[in-house]
């Protein structure tokens, strides 16, 4: 279960550069060790559910106006987490993962979008963040 956002997006992470490592090995399966790449990904795609709705309380949180802008933002981000689940999801639910799956997987739009809308909210976020430690 996840408590926050950014811990929603490290999990997110975390799972993606695993599977770059998955994905420069060559292997033809992950029958007998594909435990820990099944696992990142389980948990990434739970860290996707909700993930806007996540950082929607963190934006209500830090009190960030204008509203409208964040709106906005958060729908595109609902949009491309949902994409992004829906193919982890596929990919999990194979018998067998090779590198090459995992390989297209990570090239996929949907996923490179989702890491930078990631990527760029994180960031917005990040100073209030450390503000908010510092206090």
């Amino acid at each position: 279960m996840f408590t926050d956002a950014h811990a929603r997006c490290v999990a997110i992470e975390e799972c993606y550069e695993f599977m770059l490592a998955y994905a420069g090995k060559g292997l033809p399966s992950d029958q007998g060790g594909g435990g820990q790449l099944r696992h990142l990904l389980a948990r990434a795609a739970e860290a996707l559910a909700g993930l806007a709705d996540a950082y929607a309380v963190e934006i209500k949180e830090q009190g960030l106006q204008p509203w409208a802008p964040y709106q906005a933002y958060l729908a595109m981000l609902r949009r491309d987490s949902e994409d992004a689940r829906v193919a982890i999801e596929m990919v999990s639910s194979l018998p067998s993962i090779s590198s090459q799956v995992i390989d297209n997987l990570n090239a996929l739009v949907h996923l490179r979008s989702l890491l930078t809308d990631l990527f760029l909210i994180d960031e917005i976020l990040r100073p209030q963040r450390v503000s908010a430690v510092q206090e």
